[in-house]
């Protein structure tokens, strides 16, 4: 026998499929503005439950991030709980470091945040609005456009809801998108990299204080495999390993305690010593996948719309994927508000606004997972970077470098890409043009000695 809620069947409620940052987010601004949101998460209370580690890579909230929450009144409140991080700190194989500032000034930095923490925040929040409403252990089981109904599961009995318009806020698998799109002219593309990851913890010191630098990301990059460490408020870090699925030193082929010392011993030399724990820390926490996805389109007339990973999965490796979902938040509520909450036409001007920037993004982090693995030590690299701070600074408002807007502004991603090229183009004619090369050896000497 079904269970149905029968208070939604006059449709005068907003449903969220997923409560995880993207929906959570969303339900809270919506909230804010006064309408009624019930909020469906397949997964129990996380109020309620002792949170697992090793299921999720710490985010680094950048400027995008930082708009959502300011959008909702959170951003201070979030960044008294995060780490600053004002640079990377790159490890050679031989345990020698560099550091590279993320931007020129203190502004331009990153923040450290555990997304477990994160949530919880935000899903206390919008319980502080009465006209919120969350429904954990609800799995969205299928959806019937024409009706305008969604069936979901909960406790072994059937929860039939019928929503004024619905948010599929699901994440990259999600079952509202695939409903959504069921019998449609809809376009999908998945891609999984052939890298999974592996979350680790390196412990404080026992005084209390972090074992490496705590304010700035730490990479240790190898062309095989690849480290990357997020600091947390405790001095401890989360370390996150890159490794191939399979093949050589793989997670296929690393299975005993010995090989995985063996392991970090091979491509991590200098961090193998400050895992005593490694061993058990490998085999209790799980290997995690990493896949891009694009999709289109993301909305279905005036009654569903997709929001965040739904629509635009992306690899870790621009540390976007929460920014881009918060700013996917702002683009609804904008186009909403200018719209009149007219659903129909403000669902089309946000997908209008965001896709093209959202698959530039996708092919951006593909290009940063190579950078990381194998050129944040090239001298050409290097060089390259000190350029671009160079003239930023002396063209603030005209010369950006990539990261700078991809990281520390609200440039729609394409935009940016487009301006990096443009200036590539510019550098590379005058690399090759006349006195080029002289410029270069000025800049390089000017640089160097810095």
């Amino acid at each position: 026998m079904s269970a149905l809620h029968q208070e939604k069947q006059n449709g005068a409620r907003i449903a969220i499929v997923g409560g995880g940052l993207a929906g959570s987010l969303l339900a809270l601004a919506l909230a804010q503005k006064g309408h009624a949101v019930d909020v469906y998460e397949r997964r129990p209370d996380p109020r309620r439950q002792e949170l697992a580690a090793g299921r999720s890579i710490n985010l680094g909230l950048s400027k995008r991030g930082m708009q959502g929450l300011a959008m909702v009144g959170l951003l201070e409140t979030v960044l008294q709980k995060a780490v600053v991080m004002s640079g990377r700190v790159i490890h050679a194989p031989d345990g020698a470091t560099r550091y590279q500032p993320y931007g020129k000034n203190s502004n331009e930095v990153l923040h450290s945040i555990d997304r477990n923490e994160l949530n919880l925040l935000l899903l206390e929040k919008a319980l502080e609005h009465p006209n919120l409403r969350l429904f954990f252990e609800h799995k969205l089981e299928r959806v019937d456009k024409a009706r305008q109904t969604l069936y979901f599961e909960h406790a072994g009995k059937q929860v039939v809801v019928q929503p004024l318009w619905v948010v599929g806020a699901d994440g990259a698998f999600s079952t509202m998108r695939r409903e959504l799109q069921y019998g449609e002219r809809a376009d999908f593309h998945q891609e999984y990299l052939e890298w999974g990851y592996k979350e680790l913890t390196l412990a404080a010191k026992p005084d209390g204080t972090s074992v490496i630098e705590k304010t700035a990301l730490h990479v240790w990059p190898r062309s095989h495999c690849l480290f990357v460490s997020h600091p947390n408020r405790d001095s401890s870090h989360t370390l996150t390993l890159f490794l191939p699925h399979e093949g050589k030193d793989s997670f296929a082929t690393v299975q005993t305690r010995e090989d995985v010392a063996q392991l970090v011993q091979k491509y991590f030399p200098d961090l193998a010593p400050m895992l005593p724990n490694l061993q058990e820390q490998w085999m209790q926490h799980p290997t995690g996948a990493l896949l891009t996805i694009r999709s289109a389109p993301w909305r279905y007339g005036d009654w569903a719309v997709l929001v965040g990973d739904a629509c635009h999965a992306v690899y870790p490796f621009f540390g976007q994927g929460m920014n881009s979902a918060f700013e996917d938040c702002c683009t609804l509520m904008q186009t909403l508000q200018e719209h009149g909450f007219a659903a129909a036409p403000a669902f089309a001007a946000y997908e209008e606004k965001r896709r093209r920037h959202t698959d530039a993004l996708c092919e951006l982090s593909k290009r940063n997972f190579i950078e990381l693995r194998q050129t944040v030590q090239s001298p050409w690299f290097l060089l390259r970077k000190k350029v671009d701070l160079l003239l930023n600074r002396i063209m603030p408002s005209s010369w950006l470098p990539l990261y700078t807007m991809i990281a520390h502004t609200t440039m729609p991603y394409a935009d940016a890409w487009d301006k990096a090229k443009r200036q590539d183009r510019l550098l590379n004619a005058t690399a090759i043009g006349l006195g080029g090369i002289g410029l270069w050896l000025t800049l390089y000497l000017t640089l160097g000695a810095r």
